[in-house]
């Protein structure tokens, strides 16, 4: 019995596993379902230059709650933060679902992203805190797998909400779903100590904590970078996109390890890696549906499937590299997701040709999801393993922070790219043709970030 080898559900670990993945659900079902009643908000709300700022708002919003979580929980227990980020999640979803306006559902949308950048980073944290290392890699795979359902029924249940019972309900629905989860979740995580005395040494990286300083110029920055990049003026909007960026400069290198900026080896890599590891894979994905609907003329069910199985694959990527990581080790291990995600992205571009059969795009999709899949929870696994002591807090609200931006700046700048095509009338093909080529450069750029990953041991620590 001694010998046996930990096991992800073993009685020591089940319920702060079981809690955890029930949490990401709840925040990812959220997530997935909101784009999908948007055009029905905005036939009822108006102020479609707002729409965008629907998901730009959670995002933002997102940014200052992983920040601000990763603070926090190297000061402190998991449970305080955790639970500070539920609640404001939920009255986010109490404001979006009873707002009288379009404004008022931003600001219910950037308090839900507020709640829900808590929840990842802390449970990043309990993950490193509350499981041997050797399970690591199999706690974030189980993490990932909380995307997979929300992926696949979101989209639909939210439809037939609005349809039956009104767009609202998307948001106030939740409210008790989300409080049921926490009644269970959150006692696991009373297991959970707090940081040792190591995180505290003077002038160590607990000096890098977020200041909020730091985190309103960062959010400020980068919401100025995405509103210059919507501007229909150029000559406002570039100005505007530059400043913004240079605003967010400074922040961003206080907020991220030392080296950061030029992928020094190590845990300063794998944050970097992280941010263009998601650029590449939802700047493209963003645009899927409508490089299908519009390009190739299917329907949005066939859309719907493509994007669903980038999703499968993430998961069976996930569980590959949990089972891989002792004997490939992260540096591999990613260096083959970026090679993929580049791939998938690749075949994209190319499927856009009507010479090529429609059963091409499931493969790049495959392709892309699998990459994911196999890079990213890697690099979660590199960060703890390389943070400091007591510092996992923040070396993890680091790597999501870039995970955020390289959101957010990809679809924006995927964007961009596609309203300029509009604008110069060149066809939507070819703007989407540039949005993919993009990514596969971001996807082969992740590839070779791999390099400066450590081996076999990050995974073993």
């Amino acid at each position: 019995m001694t010998g046996r080898a930990p096991r992800l559900l073993d009685p020591d670990h089940r319920l702060l596993v079981v809690g955890i993945v029930a949490l990401v659900t709840v925040v990812a079902t959220e997530a997935m379902a909101v784009s999908t009643v948007m055009p029905v908000v905005e036939d009822e709300l108006g102020d479609l230059w707002l729409y965008g700022w629907v998901f730009s708002g959670f995002y933002l919003g997102t940014l200052v709650g992983v920040v601000v979580g990763g603070s926090a929980v190297d000061r402190v227990a998991p449970l305080g933060p955790m639970l500070a980020g539920v609640m404001i999640f939920v009255t986010g979803l109490a404001v979006g679902g009873l707002a009288p306006s379009m404004p008022v559902l931003v600001v219910g949308r950037v308090l839900q992203g507020l709640g829900a950048g808590a929840v990842p980073v802390v449970s990043y944290v309990c993950i490193s805190r509350g499981f041997p290392a050797v399970l690591r890699p199999k706690a974030f795979a189980a993490m990932s797998t909380a995307w997979v359902v929300p992926s696949l029924v979101s989209p639909l249940v939210a439809a037939e909400v609005a349809a039956g019972v009104g767009w609202r309900w998307v948001f106030l629905g939740l409210i008790p779903v989300t409080l049921l989860v926490a009644s269970f979740a959150l006692p696991a995580l009373r297991t959970v100590p707090g940081p040792d005395a190591a995180g505290d040494v003077e002038g160590g990286p607990q000096s890098r904590r977020a200041a909020p300083a730091s985190v309103a110029l960062l959010v400020v920055g980068v919401a100025a970078v995405l509103g210059g990049l919507g501007s229909d003026v150029v000559w406002v909007g570039v100005p505007i996109a530059v400043a913004g960026a240079a605003v967010a400069f400074g922040p961003f290198r206080r907020l991220t390890p030392e080296g950061t900026l030029r992928a020094a080896r190590g845990l300063p890599a794998a944050v970097l890696t992280r941010g263009v590891l998601t650029f590449a894979f939802f700047s493209a994905d963003a645009f899927v549906s409508l490089a299908l609907t519009s390009v190739r003329d299917t329907s949005t069910r066939f859309a719907g499937a493509v994007l669903a199985t980038a999703s499968l694959t993430w998961t069976v990527g996930s569980w590959t590299q949990a089972r891989l990581s002792e004997a490939w080790g992260s540096a591999r291990l990613v260096r083959t997701g970026g090679s993929l995600v580049a791939t998938g992205c690749t075949l994209l571009a190319v499927s856009l040709s009507g010479a090529v059969p429609l059963p091409v795009w499931f493969l790049a999709a495959a392709c892309k999801g699998l990459g994911m899949g196999m890079a990213y929870p890697q690099l979660s696994v590199v960060t703890l393993a390389e943070a400091p002591a007591g510092q996992e807090g923040a070396a993890t609200s680091a790597l999501q922070m870039t995970d955020m931006l390289g959101i957010v700046l990809g679809t924006g700048f995927a964007g961009v790219v596609v309203s300029v095509g509009d604008r110069v009338a060149s066809g939507a093909w070819v703007a989407l043709a540039i949005v993919f080529g993009l990514a596969a450069t971001a996807g082969t750029t992740v590839a070779l970030l791999g390099q400066r990953l450590p081996g076999r041991r990050a995974a073993l620590r």
